[in-house]
């Protein structure tokens, strides 16, 4: 387990006792009895943690000794320390992403998520029941696996006006973009097979991966997408799969030039790679209409694309979608149906009403998000004038160069009551160390407190 992955999963570690050292392995012992820490596996090098942690290599080695002693590490000389027990807890060890979205106390300012509050279309239209649509589902047993026929044609008229030409049985309406992410994944590859992914990338994703115990190797980008000329090297080490962002891209903002696209596609049909295009924020554009796509260059038979509802209008309604040819939906739709019967009926009938209003939706993210953004800059050259970052196309947050220690910032910010999303969260191999993501959409007056309260906790350090 690297150093980002530890921290993250760590949280408030320091409140649980007086003595650091104590406080530590507490924590450690928590997650190992929560079953999230598993049997085996291998703790990062002392110094990398104390520094990540803001403490000193003393307090950590003492943490070490606690845990040899009470039995839950064993420390080899020359091997590292591994986790002894727990092994009737453990299931895989996951990221900690998604702890985000449900531990985050109440005076905890939370930086860590690009998810966006909804839109003032959504709080419309969920403003109305949908009790004159649903009759007519009332008399069946509500189980749609693929989706409303109804929401299936939206959507699929949604993707074909946004140049994406789709039919409704191409479309499978998922339970959310994540559904939609694992489920790809999922019909792609088996454990042990090897999956290529942008260096940095989605976290979600990398966390889906790891779960399905793929293989996972970064390929570094270049001018806003993922390098096509280095996965065309990539090729020979035999990949199933390659999942990527080519149209708005988390955690950088940036999207892919049209040239590097298409040099991208022809390796791709060259190999005959399969391709999962995640296409959550292709429509969260600052300016302009949305951001285009691999659609129409790929071959149909190699490409699966994958998106949701959540960034236009709001994460709450989980309602994602997958696009690709209808033989794989089949495939798709079976392995679905072994894992989550269908969507709920009334969050697909109020997705029906909000697509026919996405250029509304899209009017109001892009006024909020250019607005907030201006605003988010200005607190950040206040606070942190070193910080630097290249301006962004599109998605809820800036990929922030820090010159320093992000995961070290991150923890002193956690002391902060601040929540931040440091680099190695977005990175195969704990790289990308001196960046952060900070979402734009705050209130400005929240980004300037949680940004004071970092800045007086690095204060000493600098």
């Amino acid at each position: 387990m690297d150093t980002a992955q530890l921290t993250r999963l760590l949280g408030d570690w320091s409140a649980l006792s007086r003595r650091l050292a104590d406080a530590l392995a507490d924590a450690v012992i928590d997650l190992v009895d929560a079953g999230v820490l598993a049997p085996g596996v291998e703790l990062p090098p002392q110094r990398d943690l104390s520094t990540a942690l803001g403490v000193s290599r003393g307090t950590v080695t003492m943490a070490a000794q606690i845990l040899e002693s009470r039995g839950y590490l064993e420390a080899r000389r020359g091997s590292g320390a591994r986790i002894r027990v727990g092994a009737e807890h453990a299931s895989h060890v996951g990221q900690g992403r998604f702890l985000s979205f449900t531990d985050t106390p109440a005076d905890v300012i939370d930086l860590s998520s690009g998810a966006l509050p909804a839109t003032q279309v959504t709080r419309e239209v969920l403003a109305t029941p949908v009790s004159g649509e649903i009759d007519a589902y009332l008399d069946t047993d509500g189980y749609f696996p693929a989706g409303l026929p109804s929401l299936r044609q939206a959507i699929a008229d949604h993707l074909s006006a946004d140049g994406m030409p789709t039919k409704p049985t191409e479309v499978l309406v998922t339970t959310g973009g994540q559904q939609a992410l694992d489920l790809a994944l999922r019909l792609a590859t088996e454990p042990g097979d090897l999956i290529l992914v942008e260096e940095p990338t989605y976290r979600g994703a990398l966390e889906t991966a790891q779960a399905w115990d793929a293989r996972v190797e970064g390929v570094p980008m270049a001018r806003g997408g993922i390098d096509a000329e280095l996965v065309a090297r990539a090729i020979h080490r035999k990949p199933v799969a390659l999942y990527c962002q080519t149209s708005i891209h988390n955690p950088t903002g940036q999207s892919m030039h049209q040239a590097d696209r298409r040099a991208l596609a022809d390796t791709v049909n060259r190999a005959g790679l399969l391709t999962i295009e995640d296409c959550s924020s292709y429509e969260i554009t600052l300016s302009g209409r949305p951001t285009q796509s691999l659609a129409g260059l790929v071959e149909p038979d190699l490409l699966i694309t994958v998106g949701t509802l959540s960034k236009l209008f709001w994460g709450g309604l989980r309602v994602g979608w997958i696009r690709t040819d209808e033989a794989r939906v089949r495939a798709l739709l079976e392995l679905r149906k072994s894992r989550d019967l269908a969507s709920a009926v009334p969050s697909q009938l109020w997705a029906v009403r909000l697509l026919a209003r996405a250029e509304e939706a899209r009017r109001q993210r892009r006024d909020v998000l250019t607005e907030r953004l201006r605003a988010a800059e200005s607190v950040l050259a206040e606070y942190f004038p070193d910080w630097t970052w290249e301006p962004i196309v599109g998605g809820s947050g800036l990929w922030i160069d820090t010159h320093h220690d992000a995961l070290a910032i991150s923890e002193v910010a956690r002391r902060a009551k601040v929540k931040l999303a440091a680099g190695p969260n977005f990175s195969v191999y704990g790289g990308q160390r001196g960046m952060l993501r900070l979402p734009v959409w705050h209130e400005t007056e929240l980004l300037h407190r949680a940004l004071q309260a970092v800045s007086g906790g690095l204060s000493p350090r600098r």
